[in-house]
């Protein structure tokens, strides 16, 4: 199906071709008034190297998206490969995402999510409402990342990355 100019674009069409974009899997959270919020996110990408900033969109109306509205910082958790239950569980509206799971801060006390592929800390330096999403521009304060395998998100179901020229990760060999 396609969408001719002047004609309303059906939303769930618009879900279906936009899923055949793949990317990371991240989890994005903050601190407020002491309370740890975060929800997983695919809509994540680097905007600028010098300076360096990072631009995330959030569901508005969100109890994360509110925190980090309120609290002006948040974390990037980029996920490794065998990530899937963490992304699940922050993708869970109304839980306890942060039920169980040791917490990890970093220099400016936000939660990270342990043995993550990657972890950016930010400062909100933008924020504006597009659609039904806030999209936050971060100025990156902080980075670490280590080797690894990334968590891929395709047409709603999460996999591997793997190159062309590369073997397939045998996980339980």
């Amino acid at each position: 199906m396609t969408a001719v100019a002047g004609e309303a674009l059906d939303p769930l069409v618009m879900r279906r071709t936009m899923g055949r974009f793949a990317t990371g899997v991240g989890v994005v959270t903050t601190l407020f008034e002491g309370e740890p919020h975060g929800m997983t996110v695919n809509s994540l990408t680097s905007v600028s190297l010098e300076p360096p900033l990072l631009l995330v969109c959030l569901g508005s109306g969100a109890r994360t998206t509110e925190a980090m509205r309120a609290s002006g910082r948040f974390g990037v958790s980029i996920l490794s490969a065998r990530q899937d239950e963490i992304a699940l569980r922050f993708a869970r509206r109304g839980a306890d995402h942060f039920a169980g799971l040791p917490l990890r801060f970093g220099e400016h006390e936000v939660p990270v999510v342990p043995d993550a592929l990657a972890h950016l800390e930010c400062v909100t330096e933008r924020q504006f409402v597009a659609g039904d999403h806030d999209v936050f521009i971060g100025a990156v304060r902080r980075v670490c990342d280590r080797e690894g395998e990334p968590l891929a998100y395709l047409g709603g179901r999460m996999g591997d990355y793997r190159g062309r020229d590369e073997e397939p990760i045998h996980w339980f060999a």
